[in-house]
C-alpha cells in the first residue's frame, strides 16, 4: 500500500491533532463522513476501532505505510524494553523526524523533502534516504551550500519550536545537532495510546 497523498485535513478531523502531518487547522470541527455531518447518533467505536484509529494516528503522522509501520513493530518487540516505547523511539529517531523536530520542517512531509533533496548532512555524508535510522552521537547538520542554509535559516525563524528535547543539542550558529540519547515519552508531540498499537498488530 502506498503512502498516503490525499486531503490532510479530512485525517486530522477524523483522528485529532498529528503535527507530523499538517499544522492546518479546520474550520470543521465535526468528523468527515455521513456520520460526522449528522448530530449525536450515540454510536460507540468498537474496541478494534479504537486500536485501528491509534494505529491510523501513528501511520499518518509518520508518513508510513501499512509495511513501514508493522516493520517498525516487529524490531521494537524483538528489542528488550517496553515495546510501545522502543516503538516512539524507532520512528523519532528516523532522519526525517529528528529534522522535523529540530524545526528544519513544519511538518514530517516537508522534512522527507528536505533528506530526499539533498540538504541534509549525517556525520558529513549528505544523506537522502528520510528512513535512515541514526544512531547515537550522530552529527545532523545542514549541508554547506548557501541554498541549504538560507531554506533551513527561513523555516527555523517560521516554525520557532518551544524547546529542543534534551535528547538533542542544537547549534543554531552552525545549523547541527547532535543526538545525544533516545527521546523521553513526554517529550513526543502526538498524543496516542501506544500499547493500543501493539494490540492491533499482535491480534493480526
Amino acid at each position: 500500500m502506498s503512502r498516503y497523498r490525499g486531503p490532510k485535513l479530512k485525517i486530522s478531523r477524523r483522528l485529532g491533532s498529528l503535527p507530523g502531518l499538517t499544522t492546518k487547522k479546520s474550520r470543521k470541527l465535526n468528523r468527515p463522513g455521513k456520520d460526522g455531518n449528522s448530530p449525536e447518533t450515540g454510536k460507540k467505536l468498537s474496541e478494534y476501532a479504537i486500536r485501528l484509529e491509534e494505529k491510523q494516528k501513528l501511520k499518518f503522522n509518520y508518513g508510513l505505510t501499512e509495511s513501514q509501520l508493522f516493520r517498525y513493530v516487529k524490531e521494537a518487540r524483538r528489542r528488550k524494553g517496553v515495546t510501545g516505547l522502543i516503538l516512539l523511539q524507532l520512528l523519532e529517531m528516523r532522519l526525517d523526524t529528528l529534522c522535523f523536530t529540530l524545526g528544519f520542517a513544519k511538518s514530517i512531509t516537508q522534512a522527507r523533502q528536505l533528506v530526499n533533496h539533498g540538504h541534509i548532512t549525517v556525520n558529513g555524508k549528505v544523506l537522502n534516504i528520510p528512513s535512515f535510522q541514526c544512531r547515537l552521537n550522530d552529527i545532523i547538520s545542514v549541508r554547506d551550500k548557501v541554498v541549504s542554509k538560507n531554506l533551513i535559516s527561513t523555516n527555523l525563524k517560521t516554525n520557532q519550536r518551544n524547546e529542543i528535547p534534551f535528547n538533542l543539542k542544537f547549534n543554531s550558529e552552525k545549523l547541527e545537532a547532535v543526538v545525544l540519547d533516545y527521546c523521553d515519552r513526554n517529550d513526543i508531540q502526538l498524543q496516542l495510546d501506544e500499547l493500543l498499537v501493539i494490540e492491533y498488530y499482535s491480534r493480526r
